[in-house]
């Protein structure tokens, strides 16, 4: 006997369903390479049918939370978003990410900390087909993000940033608002003083008693222009600070592997010598201006590549005198786990070299600018 399919009839077929205007909207501008104009008649459709609305959103909250599961992190599609696309799809997406929150599971500190980060939302405007517009870009976007390494692990005991923390963000803040190179220079000093305290709370704090957690990571951005030299300095802060920085220069991020204390110093720092570095490279250049003499990129390239090396080198030396023989196994131990963690992440790594270094002028102005850095991110454990 062969089994057989019944002859079709009417009571045999169901209804047939018929696509929903977010539905055609998405399958003409979200799928394949979508012209311009069907991005404009999708707006339209979508302009036309506020019934349309709740639906809408619902598919951007699990856009977001697709994100989440493909390894990204609330800073990390934030910054994509402003790369690739406009502040307002960015205060859009801030929106949507809020509003999954709460169907979200537990997640770390740091991931809290991204969301109260999260840029201001903007109030709607009446124009149905310019938000049709906006939502479609960023729609499109987030369907098309590709699967990064998972960041966040299971939240244990909740952390919360401590006061010494937040005094010295307060300091490099202010340090990078005032115009007055020695006021700067001052807030600095007492900023990075704050973080080596900090630190060698940290160190003591293991040597007595393990930390049982494994060694956390953190993306930071990596912004062009000159984004090579950045990751070169970059990478001179973590390694110095205990940690490891894995450059993607695709997607504009460095990320770095350490626990979780050095992690803070390294954003903390990083952030200080980029600063400072800007300001020493504006004043350079207007030297340069005021001589007569006209610099180009290649002057700025040069500048950064020469401050990022310059850098690396005082803090690897310093490096080498700050740790007391007694607390020596502990950061040994904390390598080990470090490299395993990034190893993990990370299976298969590339090096690349610095390009375009051709101003010696900028190389010479870069170097001196390292120099008068300031760098003392940690004084002497034990």
């Amino acid at each position: 006997m062969v089994d057989t399919f019944p002859e079709a009839s009417d009571e045999t077929i169901g209804p047939v369903s018929t696509p929903t205007t977010v539905e055609r909207a998405f399958e003409a501008t979200l799928y394949g390479d979508a012209p311009d104009s069907a991005f404009d008649t999708a707006a339209s459709l979508l302009a036309a049918d506020p019934a349309a609305d709740a639906e809408l959103d619902r598919r951007g909250r699990e856009f977001v939370a697709a994100a989440w599961r493909r390894g990204w992190q609330p800073a990390d599609v934030v910054r994509m978003v402003r790369r690739e696309l406009d502040d307002v799809h960015a205060r859009v997406l801030a929106a949507l990410i809020r509003a999954q929150a709460p169907d979200d599971r537990p997640r770390g500190p740091r991931w809290a900390a991204q969301i109260a980060e999260l840029p201001g939302e903007l109030p709607r405007r009446a124009d149905r087909f310019t938000n049709a517009t906006v939502t479609l870009e960023l729609y499109r976007l987030l369907l098309r993000l590709p699967v990064l390494e998972p960041l966040d692990r299971p939240e244990g005991s909740p952390r919360t940033e401590s006061r010494m923390l937040t005094r010295i963000r307060a300091l490099l803040a202010k340090a990078e608002a005032t115009g007055y190179p020695e006021e700067a220079e001052a807030l600095s000093a007492k900023a990075q003083e704050l973080m080596a305290r900090h630190s060698v709370d940290e160190a003591l704090l293991a040597a007595q008693a393990p930390d049982p957690d494994a060694p956390a990571a953190c993306r930071i951005g990596v912004e062009p222009p000159y984004e090579q030299a950045k990751a070169v300095l970059l990478d001179a802060v973590a390694t110095a600070n205990h940690c490891r920085a894995v450059w993607n220069e695709p997607l504009g991020f460095s990320t770095v592997v350490g626990f979780e204390a050095d992690l803070e110093a390294v954003e903390l720092l990083y952030a200080s010598l980029l600063v400072q570095a800007t300001s020493a490279m504006t004043r350079a250049e207007a030297a340069q201006r005021a001589g007569g003499r006209k610099r180009t990129k290649t002057f700025r390239q040069s500048f950064l590549a020469a401050y990022a090396h310059r850098v690396g080198t005082r803090l690897a030396a310093a490096a080498e005198t700050q740790v007391s023989d007694d607390l020596l196994p502990v950061l040994a131990s904390r390598e080990v786990a470090v490299g395993a963690a990034t190893d993990r992440l990370f299976p298969e790594t590339t090096t690349s070299r610095l390009r375009g270094i051709s101003d010696e002028a900028g190389w010479t102005e870069g170097a001196r600018a390292a120099d008068h850095a300031e760098v003392r991110s940690r004084r002497r454990l034990g």
